[in-house]
């Protein structure tokens, strides 16, 4: 199956942010979790979150670029994708950042 890429720079922002948001909201359903059920936070939360707040750092600061490697999140990403909800979106972000913006050719 082949992922989507962004297909503007907007669209690949919005996706980050879209991602903090998750990561963000991910966190707070833990922490109602944890405190109706005494339950340890995941080892993968901080370093995800920290690697998206990492772009969107980066990203507002101008000095963001692709890559040919995959995010240093991806790793964690990957090993716990059954716990990460949007790890799809997290797939697509990567991908982006690997192979650029989709863009289409002209025939």
């Amino acid at each position: 199956m082949s992922l989507r890429r962004a297909r503007t720079a907007e669209e690949y922002a919005d996706w980050v942010k879209q991602a903090r948001f998750e990561v963000q909201d991910l966190r707070d359903c833990l922490l109602y979790e944890a405190e109706e059920s005494m339950v340890s936070f995941p080892a993968f939360l901080e370093p995800l979150e920290e690697g998206i707040d990492g772009i969107y750092k980066a990203m507002c600061e101008g000095h963001y670029s692709f890559g040919r490697e995959d995010l240093p999140f991806m790793d964690v990403a990957l090993a716990h994708e059954d716990q990460i909800p949007f790890h799809t979106l997290l797939k697509q972000i990567n991908e982006t950042h690997r192979r650029g913006l989709e863009v289409e050719e002209d025939a």
